[in-house]
């Protein structure tokens, strides 16, 4: 039984906390943010609310709202948001600038192992079991998003049209984006049912008080000149350094179409790291020519196996275009500013979406039309996904991929003849782990790639 004594400590604030204080905090979500958006954002529950209690329950849902509405890493904003929320502008940028450092070196390491060893020996074994693995844990997302946003006929019938529009009619990621949250917007502003907002985040009644609790008065105060001043200063620290490239190395160059297409990926990208892999691996590949269909899978392993948001794996693809139209410049190098480039144009966005929009994030509660078109979008984010895994899955089980074109149709079919059987096979286990067993990513991931360096030794791949 809990004392009178403890209850009226549950019930007292903590004390208000230094940007100094804070920092070890954020160092500490930052170094254990694995597992994608759910387990970071989870993570950061579990610390901000339940440990330290910096934030409300009701307060940290609301972020989470607000930041699913934007594009680009949900969990990398709400860090961002909660950082702001706390110690304004500079508690946002090294909230949000720490969740991202831990990926951003670890993608860095090892694109450069990858370029220097990648098709040797264990290296090459290694990535060969991650592809497998990555398969199964699309998988999942596209059932654990499934599960949450397929509430009903039209979510689901919005999600079918998303699968068919990207795999059989090659219609852009954007242009599903558009129309998903304009039939969801519609939808809601009329009222329709299936598209209000549902449930799914169950709020604990604790007698516990929070630095920022429900009642606290709001830091999300701001004139239209602040936002105007905050919008100007970030929209230059992202754009201006696009501009000048482009002016610079003119937009045929390979850094200009780094920081001009990973800037357009920073606006459409809704929906999570999985939706934003749709769109990237459908331009690098297929559209820039920047990688092999296998190398986008190998990335994502390393996405899935370092700390940090799974988008940090558009570095490696921004390093890997950059090193193979070096110019001037040594391989290496050229990979390195390309990588770090596309990491810049990422992630700028993400901070100026939160210090512009936050301030003004109260308006948003209650919004039918907008919770509308966030519904529709999730689930057309859910057919996009299923697009991923199957493009992931051809690209993975068989060797040779044919594309067949009928009038507006276009599919990539696979000759069965060439099917890898060891892939195959690890393929298949992962997803009975994954799906039977339950058993967690990483354990996944590496016995996957342990199996695959075995494979490489023993000379069968």
């Amino acid at each position: 039984m809990t004392s009178p004594e403890t209850a009226t400590l549950d019930r007292a604030p903590p004390r208000p906390v230094t940007l100094a204080q804070a920092l070890p905090v954020w160092l500490r979500i930052a170094a254990l943010s694995f597992g994608g958006p759910a387990g970071q954002i989870a993570v950061m529950h579990r610390v901000l609310v339940e440990e330290k209690r910096w934030i409300s329950e009701n307060r940290f849902l609301h972020a989470l709202n607000f930041c699913t509405l934007l594009p680009g890493p949900e969990a990398q904003q709400l860090a961002t948001y909660v950082g702001w929320l706390m110690h304004g502008p500079r508690g946002g940028l090294l909230a949000g600038g720490l969740f991202v450092l831990p990926g951003l070196l670890a993608i860095m390491a090892l694109s450069w192992i990858y370029v220097l060893y990648g098709q040797a020996g264990p290296v090459a074994g290694l990535f060969f079991g991650l592809k497998a693995a990555v398969l199964a844990i699309v998988l999942e997302a596209v059932q654990r998003i499934g599960r949450r946003a397929l509430r009903g006929p039209v979510m689901t019938g919005l999600a079918a049209a998303a699968f068919v529009g990207i795999f059989v009619f090659d219609v852009p990621f954007p242009l599903v984006v558009v129309v998903a949250g304009l039939v969801g917007f519609l939808g809601g502003r009329a009222g329709h049912p299936a598209f209000r907002p549902g449930g799914g985040h169950a709020t604990a009644a604790t007698g516990a008080a929070y630095l920022f609790g429900d009642d606290a008065l709001p830091r999300e105060r701001a004139t239209w000149r602040d936002t105007r001043t905050t919008l100007a200063i970030w929209a230059a620290i992202w754009l201006v350094p696009v501009a000048a490239l482009v002016l610079a190395l003119g937009p045929d160059d390979v850094f200009s179409r780094i920081a001009v297409f990973f800037s357009t990926m920073a606006l459409v990208t809704f929906g999570g790291a999985y939706a934003a892999l749709a769109y990237v691996a459908q331009a690098a590949v297929e559209q820039y020519g920047w990688m092999q269909p296998g190398e986008m899978l190998d990335g994502l392993g390393m996405a899935e196996t370092t700390p940090g948001p799974l988008i940090m794996v558009t570095q490696f693809v921004g390093f890997l275009a950059a090193s193979r139209a070096p110019g001037p410049l040594p391989a290496l190098v050229a990979g390195t500013l390309g990588g770090l480039l596309t990491t810049w144009v990422t992630f700028a966005p993400c901070f100026l979406w939160i210090f512009v929009g936050a301030p003004y994030v109260e308006r948003l509660r209650g919004h039918a039309a907008l919770a509308g078109a966030l519904s529709a979008i999730t689930a057309a984010v859910v057919g996009v996904i299923l697009n991923l895994a199957v493009w992931f899955a051809l690209h993975t089980l068989f060797r040779t991929v044919r594309p067949v074109t009928f009038g507006p149709l276009r599919l990539d079919l696979p000759v069965l003849a060439s099917v890898d059987p060891y892939a195959l096979a690890l393929a298949l286990a992962a997803v009975v782990a994954v799906f039977r067993f339950r058993v967690g990513m990483l354990p996944v991931l590496g016995a996957c790639a342990a199996a695959g360096v075995g494979l490489r030794l023993a000379g069968l791949i």
